[in-house]
């Protein structure tokens, strides 16, 4: 069985989606699947099974950039790839994106199923509505990763959905060697832009104790204006781009993982990575977070933007060691349910299922 898996968006840019699809491609391998990535790639593939179909374009999308690909170039490298590849089965993730995923559904030359990751309404699904539930229904699965996820597209284009999960390789985080850190240690990785929450987080340890080291991962928008405001601070260290091993190894080396995003959310993946890494988690209480963590049982979570709360928060999650190693403990197990290995068994018996009745 050979399976194709679409992704709308650049693979040498950072992003959840993205590292769904290498992760998910990666674990089906080593299950002896057969197994292509088609996607947009800025630059070299990031793995020798991907089929990369040219540049991407930033695009603004639900409060953050998607580097998508919606050129004519890259839509025939993708019908090209579809028709020479000969797919049993085709799994597009974000399937009505603009660039390959859509083209696929308009070429589609196998049965195709299709995972929905977004939550949060879309102008483009409430402006072009009758087109975008047309091009669903050409889909023979659909699968939601979380519930709202799930709730955002029943809304904008009906029909029915399995609930799956977004996975991690666990042994990614558990087996990296920690980066080394002289004093406590919060790490927070993201793109630095409004609903990303870094400004709440920095303005949070104005209120900490100095004996205290928060490495900053990431770049974007915000990256010179947050500089500029708090480059004075000795405690901050602005790591830039990380790349996935350096992200593992920081988790793993750091007391306190932080996200303190404001919306947006539709999943938590980084959450549970930060969970199998060792690290207490301090994140906001938003309901996509909800769908992994639970505030003082495996993780800590406060008002979105409340700084104060998020300040308190750190504080214990670096100082209270009975609290530590009971939400650390808690949180290894919950990490342990969301495998990477489990879910792509998942969807080995799902495209079974869509090979046999195409």
């Amino acid at each position: 069985m050979r399976i194709g898996l679409v992704c709308p968006y650049s693979l040498t840019v950072p992003g959840g989606v993205q590292a769904q699809v290498l992760g998910l491609a990666r674990t089906l391998r080593g299950l002896g699947v057969d197994v292509r990535v088609l996607a947009p790639c800025d630059g070299p593939p990031p793995d020798p099974c991907v089929t990369p179909l040219g540049a991407s374009v930033p695009t603004a999308s639900n409060g953050s950039v998607a580097p998508l690909a919606p050129d004519p170039a890259a839509q025939l490298r993708t019908i090209r790839a579809l028709r020479d590849e000969a797919f049993d089965v085709i799994h597009l993730h974000e399937p009505l994106a603009p660039g390959p995923t859509m083209t696929t559904l308009l070429f589609r030359n196998a049965p195709m199923l299709g995972t929905f990751h977004r939550s949060g309404d879309s102008a483009a699904y409430a402006v072009a509505k009758p087109g975008v539930r047309w091009l669903a229904r050409r889909l023979d699965l659909r699968c939601a990763v979380s519930k709202d996820a799930l709730a955002t597209a029943e809304r904008a284009l009906g029909g029915t959905y399995e609930l799956l999960f977004n996975g991690i390789e666990i042994e990614r985080f558990t087996k990296a060697v920690a980066a080394p850190s002289t004093r406590p240690t919060i790490f927070f990785v993201g793109r630095h832009e409004e609903r990303k929450g870094l400004a709440v987080l920095l303005d949070a340890l104005r209120r900490m104790t100095a004996d205290v080291t928060v490495w900053v991962g990431g770049t974007g928008p915000q990256t010179d204006t947050l500089r500029a405001r708090h480059g004075g601070d000795p405690r901050i260290e602005w790591l830039g781009r990380l790349s996935d091993d350096d992200v593992a190894a920081r988790m793993r080396g750091a007391d306190v993982f932080c996200a303190p995003s404001l919306h947006g959310e539709s999943f938590g993946v980084v959450l549970l990575e930060a969970m199998a890494a060792g690290a207490v988690v301090v994140a906001s209480a938003l309901d996509g977070y909800a769908n992994v963590a639970t505030d003082g049982v495996d993780s800590l979570l406060t008002p979105p933007g409340d700084s104060d709360a998020l300040a308190e928060a750190l504080s214990r999650g670096l100082d209270d060691v009975h609290l530590r190693r009971r939400l650390i403990a808690a949180a290894e197990q919950r990490a342990q349910q969301f495998s990477m290995m489990r879910l792509a068994e998942a969807y080995i018996e799902r495209y079974e299922r869509l090979a046999v009745s195409g």
